[in-house]
């Protein structure tokens, strides 16, 4: 959810790429996977809700590691005043 501000909209490559990461591990979920998937996104806000119902399969688990893997390097690399994660158990 939010922004990076990296940089101004436009130029903000850290924004870009959990975008793109974010974006890849959704539709790879979908199509590759196929998860079944209740997807909320307001680019507005960059704000992006994904809930699995029936749970995740081996593929999907595998997926969404792949994708925690990109952010947390990014995170790794640019720090916690551009990519803050946070994990919760729902």
């Amino acid at each position: 959810m939010g922004h990076a501000e990296f940089e101004r909209k436009g130029k903000d490559i850290v924004c870009a790429a959990v975008s793109v990461l974010v974006q890849n591990a959704v539709n790879s979920m979908e199509e590759l996977a196929g998860e079944e998937m209740e997807t909320v996104i307001r680019e507005e806000t960059g704000f992006i809700d994904c809930r699995f119902p029936g749970g995740l399969s081996e593929r999907g688990k595998l997926l969404m590691d792949s994708m925690i893997l990109g952010i947390t390097g990014i995170a790794g690399q640019y720090g916690s005043r551009y990519v803050m994660l946070k994990f919760e158990e729902v």
